[in-house]
């Protein structure tokens, strides 16, 4: 099978195997595992912020740092689209979510921005505002460090911190030839994954102030995400961090190169603009079927894919994926939209 269904599908290279194996460990809950600490010191300096913790998951670091400054019936505001407002984060942590409607590329417009962090429905000022980058939701755009610096400079004017959802942060930093650090500055707290295109198997880390990932670290046992001999899986994100971020470079290409193939296939639509990075969008409704019935076909021919909506399939890639794959994939992609559109 050629898997595209994710870039978290990707598996542990050797190197982070014989990692594992090879981990000094301690009891992280007590703070004691020297590979734990290493990590999250790594991760907070590549951020050029104070403090990291690691987490099961970037789920787990997006709630963590909403739960930081929202509480019950408090408006966070986000784009609709971002993972943290699409995945009912805000909503299990109690808060209120106001969404303002971006571009096409996940840019909220910074006038109707500010007229949001103002005020909410009920006339209550928002407690936090919640970026994303890259953006999933717009199609795995690269949103550029000075929309960033932007965008948080309108909620800090009011007091407001920010969160930056940087799942896939070295991503956008490659795709736009600047450092992760330069775009998580202008944030107060930022998550992002090592279990994605970095290829670890597990975990994210949240980084920003020391106080709040200390705060951070007591809501993490709280939501029972506190790991022990935790090193075993650090040891494979220090790799990530070290070998696995210029990488990613490759990644992107191969994306463009399904993106263009794909752009030549009768039936099927797809913005090339919004290919920056490994994320790859496509519509069938042309073809005259679901994006469920295209994804099913797809995996009987050794294809996975993901359909996203009613129409709308998603393919991504990582290091698992060779050029050849992507080649392949579009060979039977080609094929099956031929015979669906006869």
């Amino acid at each position: 099978m050629i898997d595209l269904r994710s870039d978290g599908v990707t598996r542990p290279t050797p190197e982070m195997r014989q990692a594992m194996a090879n981990a000094v460990v301690g009891d992280d809950v007590l703070g004691d595992d020297p590979t734990v600490n290493r990590l999250q010191a790594m991760a907070a300096e590549r951020l050029g912020k104070e403090a990291g913790l690691l987490v099961p998951s970037g789920m787990m670091g997006n709630l963590l740092a909403v739960r930081l400054f929202a509480r019950h019936g408090l408006s966070v505001v986000s784009e609709p689209r971002t993972h943290l407002t699409q995945c009912a984060i805000l909503g299990v942590n109690g808060g209120n979510s106001v969404a303002v409607a971006g571009n096409k590329y996940g840019e909220m417009p910074l006038d109707a921005l500010d007229v949001a962090l103002a005020a909410d429905a009920f006339g209550h000022p928002a407690v936090l505002l919640c970026l994303e980058d890259s953006f999933n939701g717009a199609g795995g755009t690269a949103l550029a460090p000075a929309y960033i610096a932007a965008a948080a400079d309108v909620a800090h004017q009011r007091g407001i911190p920010v969160h930056l959802d940087g799942a896939r942060l070295f991503n956008a930093a490659v795709a736009l030839g600047v450092d992760a650090a330069e775009i998580a500055r202008p944030a107060d707290t930022v998550m992002f994954c090592i279990s994605k295109g970095l290829g670890s198997p597990v975990g994210s880390l949240l980084v920003g102030r020391r106080e709040l990932i200390a705060e951070a670290a007591h809501q993490r046992h709280l939501c029972g995400g506190a790991m022990r001999q935790a090193g075993v899986l650090a040891a494979c994100g220090i790799i990530s961090l070290e070998k696995m971020v210029d990488r990613l470079a490759e990644d992107h290409a191969n994306a463009r190169l399904l993106a263009e193939g794909l752009a030549q296939i009768e039936g099927i639509d797809i913005d090339l603009d919004l290919v920056q990075t490994n994320l790859i969008y496509f519509d069938v409704r042309r073809l005259g079927v679901t994006g469920l019935a295209f994804e099913q076909a797809l995996t009987k021919q050794g294809v996975q894919s993901f359909a996203v909506g009613p129409y709308t399939v998603r393919v991504v890639t990582h290091k698992d994926v060779s050029r050849a794959d992507c080649v392949a994939a579009l060979s039977v992609i080609r094929r099956i939209a031929a015979e669906m559109s006869k």
